[in-house]
């Protein structure tokens, strides 16, 4: 397991089997693939390990951030486990691909994925036998990419990472089921939704209204010079410190482009606090592509269920490493003057 993680950590091009075995000076993948599809070890504790490990090192209870995101993964074919046709950003055209689910965490002290799960859909959950031949268990159901991101949050905050907010883009912000579970758990949000929103629509007109006053009612806050923001109270107070906004992020260049933003949180929070969680969505892009360009997150050549996992933790626990090591390497380098 190590001398994977050093492959994934070294300078091939491509980081698959074959060429971690040429690295390790094995003579063929075996050995790779056996830690991939047989060996006996617990990948989710490998991931608990891994939480364990981001907290003391990266976390920050009051301004940490749970961000919840997916990725595509292409791959040819029909039998490697969930997938099927989706969008490709990156090919911009319809594949087939895996979608991953993951948690990144975010702080001033750096950022990197924490857990993951395997979306797997419904033309995959309804056809038992195709599950099998893929590693993949009866007792595994259908569950949408919000429910993924629900159990990997409740996930978090069993393992005591420390995090003032959770935030995420429309595909998360839309489910209502995820947004009323979080403010059950009382747990502070800050999640994207489509200005038709049944929430964000309503208060529209109140904002479209402040585009008429834009010094009065917007305002611009440090670490996001591209855009203006404001806030409207959607809801009166059902809990003692506790306020929902909407609030919403407009470009400095195209002002009649605005995005909407469902929150949850303290009372006391302020518009450049809430404008910081929503910003700090990006962090997941940066994460995915530290993981993939450095840790070969998508270089992966296996089929099984338990494999992805098991390759995907291991490639999370390089990039770890990374963000780990960063500050102490930037040190190391300011003060030897390279």
């Amino acid at each position: 397991m190590r001398v994977y993680v050093r492959g994934l950590l070294g300078e091939a091009a491509r980081k698959n089997g074959w060429t971690l075995a040429e690295a390790a000076g094995d003579p063929g993948p075996e050995r790779m693939q056996r830690l991939l599809n047989f060996y006996a070890w617990d990948d989710g504790g490998v991931r608990d390990d891994l939480c364990v490990a981001i907290a003391e090192a990266l976390g920050d209870a009051r301004d940490g951030v749970l961000i919840v995101g997916e990725t595509s993964f292409v791959k040819k074919g029909n039998k490697s486990a969930g997938v099927a046709r989706h969008y490709s950003g990156a090919a911009g055209r319809l594949e087939n691909a895996q979608i991953g689910v993951f948690l990144a965490y975010a702080s001033p002290r750096g950022r990197t994925l924490i857990d993951r799960e395997l979306h797997l859909p419904a033309e995959w959950t309804s056809d038992r036998e195709r599950c099998r031949s893929a590693g993949i268990s009866d007792d595994v159901s259908y569950a949408t990419k919000p429910v993924l991101a629900q159990r990997m949050i409740d996930r978090a905050v069993r393992a005591r990472v420390p995090f003032g907010w959770v935030t995420g883009d429309e595909g998360y912000g839309d489910d209502s089921g995820l947004r009323t579970w979080l403010e059950a758990k009382d747990i502070a949000h800050v999640l994207a939704v489509p200005t038709n929103d049944v929430i964000a629509s309503k208060h529209m007109r109140t904002i479209g209204s402040k585009q008429a006053t834009p010094d009065a009612a917007w305002v611009r806050v440090k670490g996001a010079p591209w855009y203006d923001w404001t806030v409207v109270d959607v809801r009166p107070l059902r809990r003692r410190g506790r306020v929902h906004w909407v609030l919403a992020r407009r470009s400095i260049n195209e002002p009649v482009d605005i995005a909407c933003y469902v929150c949850f949180g303290p009372a006391d929070t302020t518009v450049a606090e809430l404008a910081r969680v929503a910003e700090s969505r990006w962090a997941m892009e940066e994460c995915f592509r530290t993981a993939k360009n450095q840790a070969g997150l998508h270089q992966y050549q296996v089929r099984g269920y338990q494999a992805w996992y098991r390759h995907i933790t291991l490639s999370m626990v390089a990039a770890a490493f990374l963000a780990i090591t960063r500050d102490d390497t930037w040190n190391v380098n300011v003060h030897s003057g390279r």
